[in-house]
């Protein structure tokens, strides 16, 4: 980690730690500051927004159109604030990366740090950061360190284990290796490694923090309980897939800390995670967030959207307003024993899912990932996949539970999608070693035909 961006860091985490103590209405007020400014930018040196919000620039925020992923790619060189700044040369730097082997955390041009979206919901996505952004970014994953209780600094290096994506282009590998420092020694897994081999650099390594997603972890904590691992982390922190209950129990059980489910994603960065009482609040002062219905709605408070619209408040070379995210959150109400006044994320669903359109008696049934979770969650060993496929659907179970069959798997799945109003769609279960992934290491809990 070059010393500059290390200083900077270190100054975000100082002056937020301060914000940790604004009241509500302080937190709306530095909100509205910071929606101006980027607002002021985005219509100054953005030929994309001054379009897009033609006729709307003094309107209030709700007022404003989202933008989708796929319009952004499209007109990304005309929403870039920075001159001369091209998505097929970002593209093609980004390409370099997973062809050379190269440094991810090396700012490209020298001024420029870039990460890559799977496109699991479309098209992929390029997002790119200048230097002042990127200490954001990096101070934003930080705070769930700091917010969680885990001591980080010059005179205790935190040493991390990280089980995600190894692909250079994925936004945790560029973090991973600008954070890398003798303040935070890093270990970096792919969650497609074979289990022995993570066993085995884990045991050697020895974190204080394991961070990884919930498909990852499960297995490593089957093995810590079988005593194969040993390893003794003071937290663990999930991110970028659903945390079943069932998942957090077992993470529980073989490290006796419940994991801190932390909310980010590539385009935003932080966006929200647990204090040490576990309650997620919303990272307010970075990211404006609306949970929205079908219909582009804002939903209320305890109610979970259909979709979310981002707002991200330190964007500035690529900004983000209004960002469409297909995610589905509620949000919670503000007050907790931490003392933080930022609102609470209440609940999370999502990530890594679909919802599936089934064949039923009057038509097409949406089928919410729920209804799986219902039944797979207390049948599996080390997690389960749900996969449609034109014939019908294929379950997945990775080790089954003591007194399950794959008889009476098929058949509580068959009954589940019944009651729900599902006709003809047969379903097969098959006991198998391990999920499969995607390309960036995600297990996909409920996968649509065609994903």
């Amino acid at each position: 980690m070059d010393a500059r961006l290390l200083s900077e860091l270190l100054l975000l985490r100082a002056s937020w730690g301060r914000r940790d103590r604004w009241s509500a209405e302080r937190i709306a007020l530095e909100q509205a500051r910071g929606l101006a400014r980027l607002r002021r930018v985005a219509y100054a040196r953005s030929a994309f927004y001054r379009s897009h919000h033609a006729g709307l620039l003094d309107a209030p925020l709700s007022a404003l159109p989202p933008v989708t992923k796929a319009q952004l790619m499209e007109h990304f060189d005309e929403a870039v604030t920075a001159p001369g700044l091209r998505r097929a040369d970002v593209e093609a730097h980004l390409h370099e990366l997973v062809t050379s082997g190269a440094d991810p955390g090396v700012p490209w041009r020298g001024r420029w740090w870039a990460a890559a979206t799977a496109g699991t919901t479309g098209r992929p996505g390029v997002f790119v950061w200048n230097r002042a952004e990127w200490a954001i970014v990096l101070a934003s994953y930080a705070r769930a360190n700091d917010w969680a209780g885990v001591p980080a600094g010059l005179t205790r290096p935190l040493r991390v284990a990280v089980v995600s994506s190894r692909v250079p282009t994925h936004q945790s590998a560029v973090v991973g290796a600008s954070l890398q420092s003798r303040m935070v020694p890093t270990l970096r897994l792919d969650a497609t490694d074979p289990l022995p081999e993570a066993v085995r650099q884990l045991n050697a390594f020895r974190p204080r923090l394991l961070v990884g997603y919930p498909s990852a972890l499960r297995p490593l904590a089957a093995e810590q309980e079988a005593g194969r691992l040993a390893i003794a982390p003071a937290s663990v922190v999930s991110a970028s897939e659903v945390l079943t209950a069932q998942t957090a129990a077992a993470i529980e059980a073989a490290w006796g800390t419940s994991p801190f489910d932390v909310y980010a994603a590539t385009e935003t960065a932080g966006i929200a995670s647990p204090c040490r009482y576990r309650t997620r609040h919303l990272y307010e002062d970075l990211v404006i967030v609306e949970p929205v219905d079908e219909a582009g709605v804002p939903v209320p408070a305890g109610t979970v959207g259909a979709r979310l619209l981002v707002t991200v408040l330190f964007s500035r070379t690529l900004p983000l307003i209004r960002y469409e995210m297909s995610d589905r959150i509620a949000l919670g109400g503000r007050g907790c024993a931490c003392g933080r006044s930022f609102a609470r994320l209440e609940t999370i669903e999502g990530r890594s899912e679909d919802v599936l359109e089934l064949p039923g008696a009057g038509g097409r049934v949406r089928v919410h990932p729920n209804v799986f979770h219902r039944v797979l969650d207390e049948v599996s060993v080390a997690g389960w996949q749900v996969v449609q496929h034109p014939d019908g659907l294929r379950v997945r179970v990775a080790g089954l539970a003591p007194g399950r069959t794959v008889e009476s798997v098929r058949a509580g799945v068959a009954a589940a999608l019944a009651a729900t109003g599902v006709v003809g769609t047969p379903v097969e279960v098959g006991v198998v070693a391990s999920l499969e992934r995607t390309r960036l290491g995600k297990a996909p809990l409920v996968q649509a035909l065609g994903r």
